[in-house]
């Protein structure tokens, strides 16, 4: 009887132990500097029973199309405009789990050394996403380049330009085909991400930068269903721990600032 007991208590034991490895999570990223960050907690992860699957994609779409569909489990690469914006647009509505880090928004130019030697009718290639494009045109009015008609609307457009006094033209374009203009073009608003992507050095080759005080934090996302399983809580935690906080210093040179 007491083998029993013992053979019943050892299989109820490998049976659990099974089930915690088998705790699995699926989470979309853009390559850098988000992919990078979570590779870096894959083995913190593992020890605590959990598998991480990192999916990646170069879209800012997809991965939350997929997360609405309940294809991925979370997705890490957007900021809270950026998600709002999506969740009025396509009826989700997906959630924020945690703030990680800052990626400042920067231009870009291989024409030109500084802003002020910028042509008449420049052309300049911005972010197409309401949001991102918003993040661009405020970025140059705090340049003192443009206008907008309301500064603190995050969604605005190349239409909600009140005074162009340089005519500057501007192109629009996903954010994933910016840093493939840069030489087509004057400046070249591009996401950090995308410009380290690129090999770009953003505190050393952007003409015009936001600084550590950016708002625009990049956030873990998930569903209402699944943001506070045990697995995504301990995917957050992960996320701002000491361990990333120190690889995000070291590695990106002030490109990506921690928000926590």
């Amino acid at each position: 009887m007491k083998k029993v007991l013992l053979f019943t208590a050892l299989a109820a034991a490998l049976t659990a132990g099974l089930a915690q490895a088998g705790e699995k999570l699926v989470v979309a990223a853009t390559p850098v500097p988000h992919a990078e960050i979570l590779e870096l907690i894959k083995p913190t992860l593992a020890k605590e029973g959990v598998d991480l699957e990192i999916k990646v994609f170069t879209d800012y779409v997809q991965p939350n199309v997929q997360l609405a569909q309940k294809h991925l489990d979370a997705n890490y690469f957007q900021t809270k405009p950026y998600l709002d914006s999506f969740n009025k647009g396509k009826g989700t509505d997906l959630e924020t789990v945690i703030g990680v880090h800052v990626e400042p928004f920067g231009g870009y130019s291989k024409k030109y050394k500084s802003l002020a030697e910028l042509p008449e009718g420049a052309t300049i290639a911005i972010p197409n996403e309401g949001s991102n494009s918003g993040r661009a045109l405020i970025l140059l009015q705090k340049a003192g380049l443009i206008e907008l008609k309301d500064p603190t609307n995050a969604v605005s457009t190349p239409r909600d330009i009140a005074k162009n006094p340089h005519n500057f033209k501007f192109k629009e374009l996903e954010s994933a085909m910016l840093p493939r203009v840069l030489d087509q073009v004057d400046l070249d608003m591009i996401n950090t991400n995308y410009a380290l992507d690129a090999g770009l050095k953003p505190s050393k080759d952007a003409l015009i930068i936001e600084g550590a005080d950016s708002p625009y934090v990049n956030f873990l996302v998930a569903r209402p269903d699944n943001k506070d399983s045990a697995a995504l809580q301990k995917l957050a935690k992960a996320l701002t721990s000491p361990e990333v906080k120190a690889f995000i210093a070291k590695k990106y040179d002030g490109a990506v600032f921690p928000a926590f």
